[in-house]
C-alpha cells in the first residue's frame, strides 16, 4: 500500500515519540537493593541489626528522592546462619530479583559462599563487618577493618604499659575462617615480637557453644602461671553471652585476665548483665559513646527510626552507613547503576565517619578507618581509653606471614590486580 509522506512522518513521529516515552517510564522503575543478613539462628543477635540499618538509610535516601531521580526498593532476605544458603540467597537477589547490590554477610564463611556468586554474576557486595584480611576481590567493598585496622592495634595496646604490659595470650574464637586467620597472623606477630610460644595459647569452639566452664577454667589455670594475661578473643555470634557469664561466674575479673574482643559490641552487651565485665576490653572502629555532633544526629535517627529508645547502634551498623553512602556517591559519580560503572567509581569515594573523621575508599577496595579500644562500662557501653590520632589505611594482605608480606591489591586501571607480587612483578590473578 502506498505511504504517503505526511502519513510516514506522522508515523515515525508517533514511534520516536513512543521510544522517548519509555526511557523517562523506564527511569521511574524502583532500583533493587540486597539486604542479605541473617534473622534466624546463631548469627541473628548480630545480623538482624544491620537489616535495620540499611532499611533506615533507604528510606532516608528515598526522603531525599531517592539516587539519579529513582526510588530504592529493598530486598531482603534471610540466609538464617546458614552458610551455603547465603550463596544461594545471594543468586535469587542477582539473577531473579535484579538488585543492583547487596549488603550483607556477618562472619567471613558467609562471605566466603557469597563470593564466588557475585563474581561469577558481576554483581557488587558491600561487607561491613572486620575480618581477617588475605582477600582483595574486585566485587567486594570491605568496609569492615583489617587485621592492621584492629587485631594488630589491639595486641599494641595490650603490650603497652596503658595495656597492663602482656605477656601470655589466650587466643579464643569460633573456628571458622575468620578466627583462624586472624590468629594464625595474631601467633606471628607475637613471636616477632619475641613472646615464646609457651606464652600463647589457641582455643577454638564451634558456633553457638554453650558450655564454657571448662575452658574459662583452662585460661584462669593458663593465666596463673605468674606473668599478666590477656585473652584475645574472636568468638562470635550468641557464644559470647555463655562465655562473659562464665568469666564472671569463675569471679575472672578484667584487672586478672582482661578479654579484648572483637565481636561484641553494644548490640551484643545489651544482652548480657554487664556489671561483672566492666574493664574487659573491645577494639573497633567505631562506639556508640563517641561524642560528636554527626554520631548524635546518627543515633538520633537511628531511635526515630526504629521507634525504640533503648537501642544502641554499633561498629557494623557505621560500616553498613558508610557503604550505603559510597555506592550512592559512586552511582551518582558514574551516573549509572551498571556494576561494572559502579566498581570503577567507588575507588577514591569519601564521606563522612561517625568519629569526626572521613572514610575513603581505596584502590584495595577497603575503607581508612580510625582504630578505637573501648572499656565495658556497666551500662553497657564503652569509655574510649584509646584510639589512633588518625585513619588507618587498611593492610589487605598480612605482611607478617610468608605467603603474603609481598602481596597488594591495586583495582585501577591498568593494574586490576587483587594480589599484585611486588618482588616478581606479576599479577596472582
Amino acid at each position: 500500500m502506498a505511504l504517503s509522506r505526511r502519513n510516514f512522518l506522522a508515523a515515525t513521529g508517533a514511534l520516536t515519540g513512543a521510544s522517548l516515552m519509555r526511557p523517562a517510564f523506564a527511569a521511574a522503575e524502583p532500583i533493587k537493593v540486597g539486604i542479605l543478613h541473617s534473622l534466624s539462628g546463631t548469627m541473628a543477635i548480630s545480623e538482624s541489626t544491620l537489616k535495620d540499618t540499611q532499611l533506615m538509610m533507604i528510606a532516608a535516601q528515598n526522603a531525599k528522592g531517592g539516587v539519579l531521580g529513582r526510588k530504592l526498593e529493598p530486598v531482603v532476605v534471610d540466609p538464617a546462619s546458614n552458610w551455603p544458603l547465603f550463596a544461594e540467597k545471594a543468586r535469587e537477589l542477582i539473577s531473579k530479583d535484579k538488585v543492583s547490590v547487596i549488603f550483607g554477610c556477618w562472619t567471613s564463611v558467609s562471605r566466603k559462599s557469597v563470593l564466588p556468586v557475585v563474581k561469577e554474576l558481576d554483581s557488587i557486595l558491600f561487607y561491613p563487618v572486620q575480618y581477617e584480611g588475605q582477600e582483595c576481590e574486585r566485587n567486594v567493598f570491605y568496609t569492615g577493618a583489617a587485621p592492621n585496622q584492629q587485631a594488630i592495634p589491639a595486641v599494641d595496646y595490650l603490650m603497652s604499659k596503658d595495656g597492663g604490659n602482656v605477656k601470655r595470650w589466650v587466643l579464643a574464637g569460633t573456628d571458622y575462617v575468620y578466627p583462624r586467620t586472624t590468629n594464625k597472623i595474631l601467633e606471628a606477630y607475637l613471636k616477632l615480637k619475641g613472646v615464646a610460644a609457651e606464652d600463647i595459647m589457641i582455643n577454638y569452639t564451634p558456633f553457638g557453644q554453650s558450655d564454657w566452664q571448662t575452658i574459662v577454667s583452662d585460661i584462669k589455670k593458663f593465666g596463673s602461671a605468674g606473668k599478666k594475661t590477656a585473652v584475645v578473643s574472636t568468638i562470635n555470634g550468641d557464644a559470647n553471652v555463655p562465655f562473659y557469664k562464665e568469666l564472671g561466674n569463675q569471679g575472672i575479673k578484667a584487672t586478672d585476665i582482661p578479654v579484648m574482643a572483637f565481636s561484641v559490641g553494644e548490640e551484643e552487651l545489651a544482652g548480657m548483665d554487664t556489671k561483672p565485665l566492666v574493664g574487659h576490653l573491645a577494639a573497633w572502629n567505631y562506639f556508640e559513646s563517641v561524642d560528636t555532633p554527626i554520631n548524635k544526629a546518627f543515633i538520633n535517627q537511628w531511635h526515630s527510626f526504629i521507634k525504640n529508645p533503648k537501642r544502641t547502634t554499633n561498629d557494623p551498623m557505621e560500616a553498613s552507613m558508610i557503604g550505603f553512602n559510597m555506592w550512592v556517591q559512586a552511582v551518582e559519580k558514574a551516573q549509572s547503576f551498571k556494576p561494572d560503572d559502579v566498581i570503577d567509581a567507588l575507588i577514591g569515594v569519601s564521606v563522612p565517619n561517625l568519629t569526626g573523621g572521613t572514610a575513603t575508599m581505596m584502590p584495595n577496595h577497603h575503607i581508612t578507618k580510625p582504630v578505637l579500644i573501648g572499656e565495658i562500662q556497666a551500662n553497657g557501653q564503652f569509655d574510649v581509653v584509646w584510639q589512633t590520632p588518625g585513619e588507618v589505611v587498611a593492610q589487605e594482605w598480612s605482611p607478617y606471614l610468608p605467603e603474603s608480606k609481598d602481596l597488594i591489591g591495586d583495582w585501577r586501571k591498568p593494574m586490576s590486580c587483587g594480589n599484585f607480587n611486588v618482588k616478581t612483578g606479576h599479577c596472582g590473578g
